[in-house]
C-alpha cells in the first residue's frame, strides 16, 4: 500500500483522532515508518487530486478521496484461476478501461494474467474460456462491463 492510500485510510478510520489525524496513544500520526518529507509529498498529492482538503486546524477526506480508496480496496478482490496452465486460448478479451479508473484497469490486467491469458496487444488478450462467473459478476458490481468486450474463438489456439 502507497503511503497516499495510509493517509487516506487513517483519514477515514479514526481511532484515537486529534487534529483530524489518527494517532498513537502518545500523540504521533500513525503512518508507519515514513520519513517526513514522504508525507508531506503525499498529502500535497491528494491534495493536487482533490481528495483532501486541508484546512488551518484539521484534514478533511473529500467525497473523490473516500471513491478513490473504495476503488483500491475494491481491487483486492482476488480470483483463483479455474483453468489448467494448458487449456486452449479461446477467448478474445477488448477491454478501453479510461485512465480515471486506472487502478481497476491494472487490476483486470492482473486478473487476466492470473487466468492465463497473453497480451496480443495493450488491451487485447487472449485466453481461456469462459471467465468465471464470480468474476464477471464482480466485474459487473465494480462499473467495468461497459468497456469490456469478448468474443468466442471458432478454434482454440495453444500458446507455447
Amino acid at each position: 500500500m502507497s503511503i497516499s492510500e495510509d493517509i487516506l485510510k487513517v483519514l477515514t478510520e479514526p481511532r484515537f483522532r486529534h487534529n483530524g489525524l489518527w494517532v498513537n496513544l502518545v500523540g504521533f500520526p500513525v503512518f508507519g515508518f515514513k520519513n517526513k518529507k514522504s508525507i508531506v509529498n503525499a498529502l500535497s498529492y491528494l491534495r493536487s487530486k482533490d481528495y483532501i482538503t486541508i484546512e488551518a486546524d484539521h484534514i478533511k477526506v473529500s467525497s473523490n478521496g473516500k471513491e478513490y480508496l473504495a476503488r483500491k480496496q475494491a481491487m483486492l478482490r482476488v480470483f483463483k484461476s479455474p483453468f489448467s496452465k494448458n487449456a486452449p486460448k479461446n477467448l478474445l478479451v477488448l477491454f478501453d478501461i479510461p485512465e480515471k479508473r486506472k487502478p481497476e484497469r491494472e487490476w483486470f490486467r492482473r486478473q487476466l494474467i492470473d487466468f492465463g491469458y497473453n497480451m496480443v496487444q495493450k488491451s487485447v488478450w487472449l485466453g481461456p474460456s469462459p471467465l468465471p462467473k464470480e468474476f464477471v459478476d464482480y466485474v459487473k458490481k465494480i462499473g467495468l462491463k461497459d468497456g469490456i468486450k469478448t468474443f468466442k474463438l471458432a478454434k482454440g489456439i495453444k500458446l507455447e
